[in-house]
């Protein structure tokens, strides 16, 4: 356990400082190309480095925002916050995460936050009324696996860095192409040059957020489950709970791909819905439920 936080710091360092670089890179080039002078390459390093610390320090605001996520409460969800208190003395977490709620009829969880001081469990409602206390209890105790073992702070930087990197291609694509059309001897090649750098853009922000996020090894799935058990002491909650996840058919409104990774299943249906059997990919954020069901009947 202690080796696989270990890396997921390191990778956590490696990809905001790819960050830096490819945002730094992007706006040198805007900045060049508007002709802007030696203050360029000051412009986008400052822009570059305050993402970079904006994300890092408020990811787990943004991820909650994006997914309209609510403080949940003692009088209205007190199975959730009791699941939470026993599960503490046995996951061995000194810092309670804070508790959130998306109201939203797909059974689905996520952990986000920087660090396990600062960590976040977010539900469902359909997850609150769908399952059973042990079922619960062991999506609660996979989602304080992800916070023990650090990879909430890899997963929420590379969702905000991922979706910023694309939001920005897509508003400088935008301004390009509104604007290309006042062409003149005196910015015409400084509009060919902006055509150019947006058509790459939009080319490569789709794949380089794929890229970042098979950063996050399906292999973390995995570890989160077997760690769960330790806590729980009882895999047949969380089968349960995975096979009653896969199977309903609701769409989580909310869903992205930005942020699809985080949560315990794939919170998008559309193969479930096409009577499509769900196999893991390269490409894949999450293993197959399937496989992690079957490594769970393994350790019992």
């Amino acid at each position: 356990m202690f080796e696989n936080i270990r890396k997921n710091k390191i990778e956590s360092g490696i990809i905001v400082s790819i960050f830096i670089l490819l945002i730094t890179l992007i706006v040198y080039y805007i900045c060049n190309t508007l002709r802007l002078g030696t203050a360029s390459i000051v412009f986008a390093l400052i822009f570059s480095i305050s993402s970079a610390w904006g994300s890092y320090y408020y990811s787990d605001k943004i991820v909650l925002s994006i997914n309209r996520a609510r403080p949940a409460t003692k009088e209205e969800d007190l199975k959730l916050v009791n699941i939470l208190d026993a599960l503490m003395i046995s996951s061995g977490l000194t810092a309670k995460p804070r508790l959130y709620v998306v109201d939203d009829n797909q059974p689905n969880a996520f952990a986000t936050g920087r660090n396990p001081e600062n960590a976040v469990i977010c539900v469902t409602t359909g997850l609150l009324e769908k399952l059973d206390y042990y079922e619960l209890e062991g999506v609660i105790a996979h989602e304080m696996s992800h916070i023990k073992n650090y990879d909430i702070r890899l997963s929420c930087v590379v969702s905000v860095m991922v979706g910023f990197i694309v939001m920005l291609s897509d508003i400088f694509s935008r301004a390009l192409f509104w604007g290309g059309s006042k062409d003149n001897d005196n910015n015409s090649k400084g509009n060919a040059i902006l055509m150019i750098i947006g058509l790459i853009c939009l080319i490569l922000s789709p794949i380089f957020g794929s890229l970042m996020q098979l950063a996050l090894s399906r292999k973390r799935e995995f570890l989160a489950d077997s760690t769960a058990i330790e806590f729980t002491r009882n895999p047949e909650g969380l089968i349960s709970a995975l096979e009653k996840l896969e199977s309903d058919p609701n769409e989580l409104d909310v869903a992205n791909s930005a942020t699809a990774n985080m949560y315990i299943i794939n919170p998008f249906k559309k193969d479930l819905k096409n009577g499509k059997k769900k196999t893991s990919s390269i490409w894949s954020t999450h293993p197959s439920t399937q496989d992690r069901i079957e490594a769970l009947r393994n350790l019992k």
